[in-house]
């Protein structure tokens, strides 16, 4: 076994994608691997200071959805672009955007599952960032990404989650096992 010293290594980490408006009800988005669950009805996210926790701040709700190999180069995108510098980038992923039903945020209809959260509280808050701890008030799933059951059918996804190690993207890829029920055949 080889010993490294500590990094942020949890694997997988999604790539997640924060849309929310500015000052102007221009659309932002931006790439954040540094989230998950929270809790039952509730996301976490550690920000560092962008245009997006400015809005956040201003709005206090946004909307979370999850990178996928074909919204890959638009994500990778509007995680080195500045909406400071570039306002106007979501021109430039090419998406296209809605405003979300249950939140004042933008949806891009390009991606496969969005959720529509408001902002619950902030931790360790100081001029470098915070953690977001967020309200999922709202799930939308475009129809085709459904399953036969009706509910969202992550496999058609082809959702990908960020490599830590060597800075790269990973599609996830099929279904290997059944939770809460294969342990029983120990």
């Amino acid at each position: 076994m080889k010993n490294f010293p500590p990094k942020p290594w949890v694997l997988p980490q999604p790539v997640l994608i924060i849309g929310t408006y500015d000052k102007d009800g221009r659309p932002n988005a931006m790439n954040a691997a540094w989230g998950g669950t929270w809790d039952m009805k509730e996301v976490s996210i550690s920000l560092g200071s962008h245009a997006t926790t400015d809005n956040l701040d201003l709005h206090g709700e946004f909307t979370l959805t999850f990178a996928t190999a074909e919204t890959l180069v638009a994500s990778d995108f509007v995680g080195i672009v500045s909406a400071r510098k570039d306002p106007d980038k979501i021109a430039k992923t090419g998406w296209n955007v809605v405003k979300a039903e249950h939140v004042n945020a933008p949806v891009f209809t390009d991606f496969p599952l969005t959720m529509e959260c408001k902002v619950k509280e902030t931790l360790n808050r100081d001029k470098a960032g915070y953690m977001l701890i967020g309200e999922v008030v709202n799930i939308v799933c475009d129809e085709k990404y459904l399953a036969a059951d009706g509910q969202p059918d992550v496999e058609k996804m082809n959702l990908i989650c960020y490599d830590p190690v060597h800075y790269g993207y990973i599609q996830l890829g099929k279904k290997v096992g059944q939770a809460f029920a294969d342990g029983k055949k120990i």
